[in-house]
């Protein structure tokens, strides 16, 4: 997509999700309650540590506190701004855009490196659709304006041929708002 390029809109009937054309890539705009399509990987917001997908229940476990916490010493951080791959059907991708031991915990610079390396490695996978949830917002005080014009960049500077949907994963009720600011783009 051209940077003077305006997306194309189109509502879906029943506003449960509508799509908008950026570049070669439909974007469809829905919340989690209304996937308009399977994926092929789902993007989630996470942190160094990965706390923010920690199961939050706490499993009984046979290895004595001194095991667990030489373990936990061991423990590396993930980068910000990187990925995580995890492997299955639907492929988990880990997006670090979070530091929970800084205040704000993110940065727009985390979260500007963690689209590129998601539409890198879909590119390199070949993903053809993926869940992206709006980096930054759901945890942090990104403002949702600003998520979109990094999202629009990093696809255009992506340049990738294999993904051709992209469903934007938006809190129930606000598809309406945010298609609008992808319209005005």
């Amino acid at each position: 997509m051209k940077k003077n390029d305006k997306p194309e809109q189109r509502d879906v009937p029943g506003d449960r999700h509508s799509e908008i054309s950026m570049g070669s890539v439909r974007v469809f705009v829905a919340p989690k309650e209304w996937p308009p399509f399977l994926v092929d990987g789902l993007v989630e917001e996470e942190d160094t540590y990965l706390v923010l997908s920690a199961d939050p229940e706490v499993q009984e476990t046979r290895e004595q506190p001194e095991e667990l916490m030489a373990q936990l010493l061991k423990t590396k951080a993930a980068v910000p701004g990187s990925v995580i791959v995890k492997e299955g059907q639907p492929l988990s991708l880990l997006a670090i855009v979070h530091e929970l031991n800084q205040e704000p915990s993110w940065k727009e610079e985390w979260v500007t490196n963690a689209l590129a390396r998601i539409f890198r490695e879909a590119e390199n996978r070949k993903l053809r659709s993926i869940a992206l949830p709006m980096l930054g917002t759901l945890h942090g005080s990104m403002e949702k304006q600003r998520f979109l014009e990094l999202l629009r960049e990093a696809l255009q500077q992506s340049g990738g041929q294999h993904l051709a949907r992209l469903w934007l994963v938006v809190p129930a009720g606000s598809t309406g708002e945010v298609l609008g600011m992808l319209a005005s783009l």
